[in-house]
């Protein structure tokens, strides 16, 4: 199949849900198998936005079947890229290659991409444009997003097995401070927490929201209430209270990604209060709770510029599985 012979690009809100399901139940078996990640989740809010004909963005489409889709969301004047994937072949029932490879499934994809930038780079209300395509390994659609003008972040997607890494001594907290679980009213002042631990950070780079109070309120939100990245672990959340101020200053946020696998979804730590061990403390107390659901697997993601996180989660039993781009475009004089 050559795109661009027979192949339509059309607007994703022209498509209800049950024309994708083939495409998104194929992208959800890569998810499973690359990640150990039940995306199904995902797929039926995704679905749910379809058939409501509100989710932005492109289709590709080949003798009346969609191939491929792209979408995008938008945030005021930000456009979050939300994901894209083909198939490599008119009968979904053949099997899917690993994304990234060099066949007709990639060229499908940035097909898609050209169009989506091609609409949001021409949208004068679009200052910012953010993605990171996590089921993508690092390099796959590289060339598309620099041509377009975006600066990439190499990010990694690490994953630490439980069996044999539990009954080891973790650092004791200072005094004055209190660890215990999440709690619902714990939103606000985590919001503070993370856009006071982010400033100046890389990660407040690749998602703006971290600079921000209210946009590390959307961001949590996204994670506690919906299912952003996993059905939210309350049990495996936990924050460390000052006695004194009653302010956060450090937290770990989980979530079960499928059966097997949970995955730390923040860890943070305040500014004045690094260095103290707490960061290891919060992921062996997350462990802990994982481990009492049945997990047997944990990951998490990190920029690999971020290298004392890298090298505090390898000293925890983390090894780097996959890599994939974060990427970010910014419109000249915006700020």
């Amino acid at each position: 199949m050559t795109p661009g012979v027979s192949m339509e690009i059309l607007d994703l809100r022209h498509f209800s849900a049950p024309v994708l399901r083939p495409v998104l139940e194929a992208e959800s078996e890569i998810w499973m198998q690359r990640l150990h990640w039940d995306y199904r989740a995902s797929c039926r809010l995704l679905m749910q936005y379809l058939d409501n004909h509100m989710l932005p963005g492109y289709a590709a489409v080949e003798a009346g079947q969609v191939m491929g889709y792209t979408f995008c969301v938008y945030e005021e004047t930000k456009a979050v890229i939300g994901d894209v994937f083909a198939l490599d072949g008119i009968n979904p029932d053949l099997p899917v290659p690993a994304s990234g490879d060099a066949g007709a499934a990639r060229a499908i994809e940035e097909t898609l991409l050209r169009h989506l930038f091609e609409t949001l780079l021409n949208s004068p209300q679009v200052d910012r444009i953010e993605s990171q395509l996590l089921l993508h390994p690092a390099g796959t659609h590289a060339g598309v997003f620099r041509e377009a003008g975006f600066e990439l972040f190499h990010r990694l997607f690490m994953v630490q097995p439980l069996a044999g890494h539990w009954g080891r001594s973790h650092a004791e907290l200072p005094a004055g401070l209190e660890l215990r679980h999440w709690r619902d009213e714990d939103l606000n002042p985590a919001a503070r927490l993370i856009s006071s631990a982010y400033h100046g950070h890389t990660d407040s780079l690749i998602n703006d929201q971290y600079n921000s109070v209210y946009g590390s309120m959307r961001f949590l939100n996204n994670i506690v209430h919906y299912s952003g990245c996993g059905v939210f672990s309350p049990l495996a959340s936990h924050v460390v209270v000052d006695r004194a101020s009653q302010e956060l200053v450090a937290l770990v946020l989980g979530s079960r990604v499928s059966p097997q696998s949970g995955h730390i979804t923040q860890i943070c730590v305040h500014p004045d209060y690094r260095r103290q061990g707490m960061a290891r403390l919060l992921l062996g107390v997350a462990g802990a709770q994982f481990i009492r659901q049945g997990v047997s697997e944990i990951s998490l993601t990190v920029t690999e510029a971020n290298t004392e996180a890298v090298e505090l989660y390898r000293s925890e039993g983390y090894d780097t599985i996959h890599t994939f781009d974060a990427a970010v475009w910014q419109r000249n004089g915006a700020s």
